[in-house]
């Protein structure tokens, strides 16, 4: 009696194994089917859009320009009460519905490019939504910026060099003379300050130097030089203003696409100075591609009598001077909204919304100087012939103060009320801290998309029903319980790239699912050639069972972990494609070793493991 028990023993697995296999797989099913239905097209319209028409009146109009539509609901409920939902028939008609659409409404900013889910309501009301394609299935635009980091650069320079003339005229030190060195590349990292030789024999006008360098700018390396001081930004500084201006612009790149409209865009890093976008879905890119790449700010400057001493020349649209102070009152970083208007005069306006510092200047500055003039200046780069930045600044307008302004006032002379909307936008989604440039542009059709798709899953199908056919003739009776630890392996690794945030599927992705196949099985190999040396060995079936998976246990684990690190150093360092790779690899292994070890093991033990006397050929 004894003897039986402990038979009985060596593969038992308790109640409470099997309930949270099942329960997994379930929920896994539950999660993978909304990719089985596939995603719709659609034009979301926000509730504050100001979208008067009911949904049939929306379908008529729609249907008048030859767009039939899936249907169109209104949200009821929850945080998105009011929205309306218009789903498309036609992928391709998503960017011309929008554009007819905000002709309908009153805030075209509320509307939104979306892809819905074709599951069924039912499965949606659960909360699952299908598996995010990537650009190279669902088609769209990807874009490659340059951050240009030396107008940053330049920038700090010439604020330490107003500063420095400034602490020189105040400590009265003579002979001494400031300028950037125009004779090397990397004119914005290296001042030189020359010191007449009055000035260098008095040893106290170097120190004072010496110690305003060394106090208030620590981030910079000086040393001496023949005929004064040559101070340099060091490295370390170099690198911090580098990785905070290509910060500050991927935020501001984000903002932007938000603004557009367009979810579900990767916006990330990609070496030390360069962006990649990634729009799945969007077929016209005209549109993300001024905007991405614009630079446009607004900086507001006092203006100076003509030929002042502390005043640089801006020229207005005319051409002609404009004499403004050196440092603006304020620029477009405490910009906090902007919208464009048509104003009483019928001349397109901008309505300024500032953050409260931003308020507080300008109403500091105004209450100084009314009926005093200020000047709006508009600015923004390009790339000349040699592929330098270039700044581009001109006087948009220039405006009598004729009372105290707070954090809410408006400007004129953005141009046509089209240019006014766009300069609006770009103001709400932030200044670029540094140029930018589009060095590279891909298009992806949705036609290519789908044919990636359907190729990708047909190598995968047709891999899967190879290992399946070929484990259920080579081990028999044991080839039925790797399949169906195999497909529940699938099952589950397909729910999991639904569930997981921020995960998504490429094409090389599918082929990371195809290695996955591969992997999944061998766990199972492993474990099926150590239960037959085992039986070889002369012991019961239950004995091999038991101890083929314990010893096949550490072979597959040591496997699977040096294959772990090279997908977590692939996550890592990778980007775009390489990522959806090794996030499908890293996935696999962990739901392959589920299935393999787990599902393997409770299907057999529920099957054969209970009878010791059995012997089953394998």
């Amino acid at each position: 009696m004894d003897n039986i028990q402990s038979k009985k023993l060596l593969n038992h697995y308790s109640a409470w194994k099997y309930i949270v296999l099942i329960v997994t797989i379930i929920v896994m099913l539950f999660s993978a089917l909304p990719t089985w239905y596939g995603e719709n097209a659609a034009v979301q319209v926000g509730a504050k859009a100001g979208l008067n028409l009911t949904p049939i009146e929306l379908r008529d109009k729609l249907k008048a320009q030859g767009i039939e539509v899936k249907r169109i609901e209104v949200k009821q409920h929850g945080e998105d009460k009011g929205q309306t939902l218009i789903v498309l028939n036609d992928d391709s008609e998503q960017t011309l519905v929008k554009t007819l659409v905000s002709s309908m409404v009153i805030e075209p900013k509320e509307l939104t490019l979306a892809l819905v889910s074709a599951a069924p309501s039912w499965l949606q009301n659960l909360g699952f939504e299908p598996i995010k394609l990537g650009l190279d299935l669902r088609g769209g635009v990807q874009f490659l910026l340059d951050v240009d980091v030396q107008p940053v650069y330049q920038a700090q320079a010439d604020a330490l060099v107003e500063s420095l003339r400034q602490f020189l005229r105040e400590q009265q030190i003579r002979g001494a003379s400031v300028r950037i060195d125009n004779t090397r590349d990397d004119v914005a990292l290296q001042i030189a300050i020359a010191l007449s030789d009055a000035a260098q024999a008095d040893n106290s006008a170097r120190a004072a130097v010496r110690q305003f360098i060394q106090q208030s700018y620590p981030t910079w390396q000086l040393t001496n030089a023949d005929n004064g001081l040559v101070i340099k930004l060091s490295q370390d500084e170099q690198s911090k203003l580098r990785n905070l201006t290509v910060q500050q612009n991927l935020q501001i790149m984000r903002s932007r696409i938000e603004e557009l409209g367009i979810t579900e865009a990767l916006v990330q890093r990609q070496g030390e100075h360069r962006i990649r976008i990634e729009l799945p879905g969007v077929q016209d890119p005209a549109a993300a591609k001024n905007v991405i790449g614009a630079t446009a700010s607004l900086a507001f400057f006092e203006v100076k009598e003509s030929g002042s001493v502390n005043a640089q020349v801006l020229k207005d649209k005319s051409g002609n001077p404009v004499y403004v102070a050196r440092s603006p009152v304020l620029g477009g970083d405490h910009i906090v909204d902007a919208r464009a208007n048509i104003g009483e005069m019928g001349m397109a306006e901008v309505n300024i919304h500032l953050d409260r510092i931003g308020g507080q200047k300008m109403s500091e500055f105004s209450r100084a100087n009314i009926g005093k003039p200020m000047a709006t200046s508009y600015s923004e780069y390009s790339r000349d012939e040699q592929g330098k930045a270039k700044q581009t600044q001109e006087i948009i307008s220039v405006a009598t103060i004729q009372s105290q302004l707070g954090d809410r006032f408006r400007i004129t002379g953005a141009g046509t009320y089209q240019e006014a909307q766009q300069l609006a936008l770009l103001l709400r989604a932030g200044s670029m801290t540094a140029p930018v440039t589009i060095v590279e542009e891909r298009t992806i059709g949705p036609t290519l998309g789908a044919e990636n798709i359907e190729n990708g899953f047909a190598a995968l199908g047709l891999g899967m029903g190879i290992t399946l056919l070929f484990m259920a003739l080579w081990y028999r009776r044991l080839g039925w319980v790797a399949n169906v630890a195999l497909i529940s392996n699938m099952v589950i690794l397909f729910g999991l790239l639904a569930l997981i945030p921020g995960a998504v599927l490429t094409l090389p992705g599918i082929a990371g699912l195809v290695l996955t196949v591969g992997m999944a099985v061998d766990t199972n190999v492993l474990i099926f050639e150590r239960i037959k040396d085992k039986l070889k060995e002369g012991r019961s079936f239950a004995l091999a069972i038991d101890t083929g998976f314990d010893s096949a246990f550490s072979t597959i684990f040591d496997a699977n972990f040096t294959t772990m690190i090279t997908a977590v150093v692939l996550y890592s360092i990778g980007n775009g494609p390489i990522q959806g790779f090794a996030l499908t690899l890293g996935l696999g292994l962990l739901t392959s070793m589920f299935t393999g070890i787990f599902a393997s093991r409770a299907l057999i033990n529920l099957v054969y493991g209970r009878d010791a006397r059995r012997h089953v050929r394998v």
